[in-house]
């Protein structure tokens, strides 16, 4: 565990004192609390080392947080509407460009997912960053840079595929009944060839 004005520390955990983290993403942008001998601290998950065969947690990174300190955190994003959306029911297809954004908050305010409804997209029709509605308390990190940094995160579209090219092989003529091929020779005009 590390951050703050304390110094990094190494903790030692039995491995069944370790909750085992669920599929769902949410799991790596929640507040943890990590209890000592003589002091409790909040704390985030910043990395996590699995077992490549068993899957045994192995090693845990965790930065301590101050609760009036803001933080930042990936969380994912949550895609609902799409059947609903006109552009699918014509057809098209929801492509999620992005699936997580970065957010800035107090830990208090820190959601599990971030939610995009797409319910009213047409057909070639994108959502962008400043399209998002963040939870109050929580800003888009991305968005402080400019609008260059306005980055697209879902879209609506008809994919179609590219047509296939096909090479004209010309065939070699055919031979009219009665004419031999005449095998390759010196060229017309020319004399016999000297010794």
């Amino acid at each position: 565990i590390y951050g703050g004005r304390p110094p990094a520390r190494a903790l030692s955990l039995h491995h069944h004192q370790v909750p085992p983290p669920p599929d769902h993403p949410a799991f790596y942008c929640r507040v943890l609390t990590t209890t000592g001998r003589d002091s409790t601290q909040p704390a985030i998950l910043k990395d996590l080392q699995r077992h490549p065969a068993n899957w045994q947690i192995l090693h845990m990174d965790l930065q301590r947080i101050g609760e009036g300190e803001k933080i930042r955190m990936h969380v994912p994003i949550h895609f609902v509407g799409e059947e609903s959306s006109p552009g699918v029911k014509q057809g098209g297809t929801m492509s999620r460009l992005m699936t997580e954004v970065e957010v800035s908050c107090l830990p208090k305010d820190l959601p599990e997912y971030i939610e995009v409804d797409i319910s009213g997209l047409d057909l070639d029709d994108m959502l962008y960053l400043s399209d998002v509605k963040a939870p109050e308390g929580v800003e888009l990190t991305e968005l402080a840079y400019g609008e260059e940094h306005d980055h697209a995160i879902v879209s609506v579209h008809i994919i179609r595929a590219a047509p296939v090219e096909e090479e004209e092989v010309a065939a070699p003529e055919a031979a009219e009944p009665g004419e031999a091929e005449q095998p390759e020779g010196p060229e017309e005009g020319g004399g016999e060839a000297e010794d």
